[in-house]
């Protein structure tokens, strides 16, 4: 299992952040990533960014759950935003996965562990290519819109925008 990270932030380059797990079928084992996982990851990118984060999640079981819940109020840096029901289209981290899975669709790995393997080459490789990662932003139409939003609202005198955090 693997769980991506793309922060932006407007005059940086794009970073992309990620958590892999492999599953090797003991029993009882988790075969997804949960949420210690996921907030291990925004811990992280935190502490490398210092900045406050404002997250975008889809509205996976981890993501909704009440410990996920319990461990954001926990951290006043963090605000999440959470997508509609499903709206792929709208999450830019989707863009990276079906990325990095058309780059790997005709490779053969003979093991799980070659396979984990190309999988972080490919990653890391990526962590490198900002305006890649900053494609799959635009691809989502979202900084656009937020964008536009931003504009309306000092037109409107209101202040506010990016830089504003909690």
């Amino acid at each position: 299992m693997a769980a991506g990270l793309l922060c932006y932030r407007p005059g940086l380059p794009a970073r992309l952040y990620y958590r892999l797990r492999r599953h090797t079928g003991r029993k009882d084992e988790r075969r997804s990533l949960g949420e210690s996982d996921c907030i291990h990851l925004l811990d992280g990118a935190h502490r490398l960014l210092k900045v406050p984060l404002i997250v975008v999640w889809d509205r996976l079981n981890t993501h909704v759950s009440k410990a996920m819940q319990a461990f954001v109020a926990e951290r006043e840096w963090l605000t999440v935003v959470l997508l509609p029901g499903y709206a792929p289209e709208l999450n830019p981290v989707e863009g990276m996965w079906a990325h990095i899975k058309r780059s790997l669709a005709n490779l053969a790995a003979r093991t799980l562990s070659n396979l984990e393997t190309l999988l972080r080459r490919r990653l890391k490789a990526l962590q490198y290519r900002h305006a890649i990662l900053d494609g799959f932003l635009a691809g989502t139409g979202l900084a656009e819109r937020a964008l536009r939003t931003r504009r309306d609202v000092r037109r409107q005198g209101r202040g506010g925008g990016w830089g504003s955090s909690r």
